[in-house]
């Protein structure tokens, strides 16, 4: 495929949205370290952040030189190097706030947990493409369950709840577009509320707390409830304009704890009021509307399964994150995508977008 069919049949809906929470990802990011950048350098989080972000954005134009059929031939090596990468970190990971997940590599620390949503979306959409046509009854899905058994299991390990629950997220809108029945859900449901007291039972002491917070947020105001009052302040206070940028009391005298990576909503809701937030979830918007139009519009049942496996996950990780934030949720520390800080996460993000797009423009009636 030439240069000119690839530029005339992208999705510059999808593209623009990118972009545009990209740069305000910048903006907030700046803001949110602006009072710690003493520390670590001026500007500092906005550099590195802005070297992944030119580094993901190459790694997208040229992935769309290759067809994402590809990805086909190489999901089973991608599923075993997801497995070896996730069993590296249970035993030789670098702790930080309470988990392994990271892996240090010399100045350089990276999350496998982050691509290993990209490894299973490209796993499980395989491993379901070759048994589409005998996905007929509930036990014909037992083995899509198992396959995803052993990452999700690995990751929980970690502990990192909320890659866990993305893993989840992802499985349902791969199984929902692949004909898993309505009473089959509400099966599933019900199994789920039978089986949360053993849930509660694995759950790390620090994750029971965040969820005694999130049903009462005053229960422990200065330690597992601290994240969601603070943020919750700083969003009211932001009103329908704002407090303007670097002008956020509640992020720049650091009452707002991670400011820049989970609670980085926040941060926009108190300097940049209604309006800035609604124009945010506006941009998150189009992302999942592009996303779903890409999925039903999609050549064969692979590329359907790619792209609403990643709009499954962005869809999730939006409504995670912008609900914690607002104290309607519990913080599971899912970041959001493209705004808060985090390179694995950032790059992850890219990739995604990336199979979005090839799925777009690999299209068989492409514009000429």
């Amino acid at each position: 495929m030439d240069f000119k069919r690839i530029l005339k049949n992208l999705d510059w809906w999808l593209i623009s949205a990118v972009v545009i929470l990209m740069a305000c990802g910048l903006g907030l990011i700046d803001s949110a370290t602006h009072s710690f950048a003493v520390s670590t350098g001026k500007a500092w989080h906005v550099q590195r952040q802005s070297m992944f972000m030119a580094f993901g954005i190459l790694l997208v134009s040229v992935s769309l030189t290759f067809d994402y059929h590809v990805l086909k031939n190489y999901a089973s090596k991608l599923y075993i190097f997801n497995i070896i990468l996730l069993l590296i970190v249970m035993f030789v990971g670098h702790s930080q706030l309470g988990a392994q997940r990271w892996i240090q590599i010399g100045s350089l620390s990276f999350q496998p947990s982050e691509f290993a949503k990209v490894f299973l979306i490209i796993c499980l959409a395989t491993f379901m493409d070759k048994r589409i046509e005998w996905l007929e009854e509930f036990k014909d899905y037992l083995p899509v369950f198992a396959y995803i058994l052993v990452p999700f299991v690995l990751v929980m390990r970690q502990p990192d709840l909320g890659t866990s629950l993305t893993f989840i997220a992802i499985l349902v809108g791969m199984i929902f577009v692949s004909g898993f029945k309505y009473k089959w859900f509400f099966r599933l449901a019900l199994a789920f509320v039978a089986l949360l007291p053993v849930f509660w039972l694995i759950l790390k002491d620090y994750q029971k707390n965040r969820i005694r917070v999130f049903l009462n947020p005053e229960l422990d105001p200065f330690g597992s409830g601290y994240h969601v009052i603070q943020s919750k302040i700083a969003i009211g206070s932001g009103g329908f304009l704002g407090k303007g940028w670097l002008a956020g009391t509640q992020s720049q005298l650091n009452f707002l704890p991670e400011n820049h990576t989970d609670f980085i909503f926040a941060v926009a809701g108190e300097e940049f009021g209604f309006i800035g937030t609604v124009f945010i979830i506006c941009m998150y918007l189009i992302i999942i509307w592009r996303g779903i139009a890409i999925a039903l519009d999609a050549d064969d049942t692979f590329g359907m399964l790619l792209a609403t496996g990643v709009t499954s996950m962005f869809m999730f990780h939006v409504m995670v994150n912008i609900g914690m934030t607002a104290g309607i949720m519990p913080v599971t520390g899912v970041p959001l995508p493209f705004l808060s800080y985090g390179v694995s996460s950032l790059t992850t993000n890219l990739m995604l977008v990336a199979i979005l797009l090839n799925v777009k423009v690999r299209k068989k009636n492409l514009q000429f």
